[in-house]
């Protein structure tokens, strides 16, 4: 039986009460490149930006932390076969907040594209298994978990290519 390499399909959308980013036409295309180079193939998720106060709620609804976050995975795992016979997964949804992007860019001293792409990055790996625990990215200091560090070398891996400006 001869496997065929499928692409992604991945959602992009914005909360109709935030201004549309300019860069947002280049998030798919970064999005299949990570996912391609994470060999991860025919998958299925969404991508929504929104503010602090929308991920705020959902922070609160499904972790019980009333505060905003930067980034929210919900991964599905659920799976489907289209009419080509086709396999995808459903690999859920990833919510970013835009109002946060801007706040981490600024606190990790970082440009606003190496953040949007650190969080797009973190968002793929949870929806893939990986669960980083109880650490969190710091300002200058070395990962010491397994998804922390493939998202520092994915990071290094696109570091050329730019989503904002």
């Amino acid at each position: 039986m001869k496997v065929r390499k499928v692409a992604n399909r991945i959602l992009i959308d914005v909360e109709d009460s935030c201004e549309e980013p300019e860069w947002l036409c280049k998030v798919e295309p970064f999005l299949q490149n990570v996912m391609q180079k994470a060999g991860y193939d025919g998958q299925e998720f969404s991508v929504f930006f929104c503010s602090d106060e929308y991920i705020k709620d959902l922070n609160r609804e499904y972790r019980n932390i009333d505060e905003p976050t930067d980034v929210l995975s919900f991964e599905s795992g659920d799976s489907y076969t289209d009419e080509d016979g086709t396999v995808w997964k459903c690999s859920g949804d990833i919510a970013i907040s835009i109002d946060m992007l801007l706040k981490n860019a600024e606190y990790f001293e970082v440009t606003q594209d190496e953040e949007l792409k650190r969080l797009l990055i973190h968002g793929i790996l949870h929806l893939n298994g990986y669960d980083h625990g109880d650490e969190h990215v710091q300002k200058d200091s070395e990962p010491e978990c397994e998804m922390l560090k493939v998202q520092k070398n994915l990071m290094q891996e696109f570091q050329s290519v730019h989503l904002i400006g």
